[in-house]
């Protein structure tokens, strides 16, 4: 099973990157702020909001190389992970905005957080100055091989008629939100199983301890190749060319939808000429071929847009997610 996530079409309203070339062909980076040195004059950090190792880190890891070369500084990693994401989050927020610390926001940190915490150290419109929205990625859903599914109207049905428990790699997180969105908008009522992580949860989903998990497929192809779960559909709005036969959850419940998604913001305030700057670098790194590549073979649909595109993208997705969030009674207040 080839590593994919959802059909590789860019979200709405962004162009593709096939178009991109155009886009950063026709803008005008002003120059900067008079300073002795033109901006970047000294290493960047970039702050990812998750471990080493893990799919933030490894599109964070790779889009800073590629920075790197293109501007001639360093971009350095700085993986704070740790409270579902709001301690890098609140770093950069009270971080110097001068383009020197940036972040790379997520579905979680933007989107979600706001809705299931009633208290949070930023304020996601006031603290932030969105540069470009980078990837997106859907997930699957995932089933015990021994449980009489083999579709998403089946799971459906087994779901009315009994308890099911779904797994997910911790509370608060895209996988919790989708497994309680096809609650919600499927009818059923599975009960849901937060984990430390996909490994564990994936290895009780396998043993019968939990009946389906919703998760990254390329850390349930191995197992879905060893026949030991069984595939059911993506959590995309569209089928992935990569994997044709793969229904999306969307086919059986319409409107249904959720991805992760990656981007990069600065501390609000920061300087408007070195927002473009930003933008216009990143633009030019997603076109590379060796970023494509290693992105893509993570499952990524490579996206791009323009920071008013990645703000409103921000205030829509947080609105809607909110929605689901707020039907389901999903709270991490203590």
């Amino acid at each position: 099973m080839r590593a994919s996530a959802g059909a590789r079409t860019p979200l709405p309203r962004f162009a593709a990157l096939s178009g991109l070339t155009a886009l950063v062909g026709s803008l005008t980076v002003h120059p900067l702020v008079a300073h002795a040195q033109p901006y970047p004059a000294k290493p960047i950090r970039f702050i990812i909001n998750s471990a080493p190792g893990g799919a933030p880190d490894i599109i964070g890891r790779t889009v800073a190389h590629r920075l790197s070369e293109q501007i001639g500084q360093q971009v350095i990693v700085d993986n704070r992970a740790g409270a579902s994401g709001i301690i890098a989050t609140e770093l950069v927020a009270k971080a110097a905005p001068d383009g020197y610390t940036l972040l790379l926001g997520a579905t979680t940190i933007f989107a979600m957080l706001p809705g299931m915490k009633s208290k949070l150290p930023y304020d996601v419109e006031r603290d932030f100055a969105p540069v470009s929205l980078l990837a997106s990625a859907a997930n699957v859903v995932v089933i015990n091989a021994a449980l009489p599914a083999k579709t998403i109207p089946e799971l459906i049905a087994l779901g009315k008629a009994k308890t099911l428990h779904y797994a997910s790699a911790g509370a608060g997180t895209p996988a919790h939100l989708a497994g309680e969105m096809l609650n919600l908008l499927g009818g059923t009522k599975m009960v849901h199983v937060p984990y430390k992580g996909a490994g564990p949860a994936l290895t009780d989903v396998i043993a019968g301890q939990v009946q389906l998990i919703i998760t990254s497929p390329i850390a349930a192809g191995p197992h879905v190749q060893g026949g030991r779960v069984r595939l059911l559909a993506s959590t995309g709005a569209k089928r992935d060319p990569a994997l044709p036969d793969l229904p999306t959850v969307a086919e059986t419940i319409p409107g249904y939808e959720i991805t992760q998604w990656w981007g990069v913001a600065a501390p609000a305030k920061t300087a408007r000429p070195i927002v473009e700057r930003l933008h216009v670098e990143l633009v030019k790194s997603l076109q590379h071929p060796d970023l494509r590549e290693r992105l893509s073979g993570q499952g990524a649909v490579l996206v791009g847009s323009t920071p008013a595109e990645f703000a409103a993208f921000i205030a829509s997705e947080r609105q809607r997610l909110g929605k689901i969030i707020r039907q389901a009674g999903i709270t991490l207040d203590e």
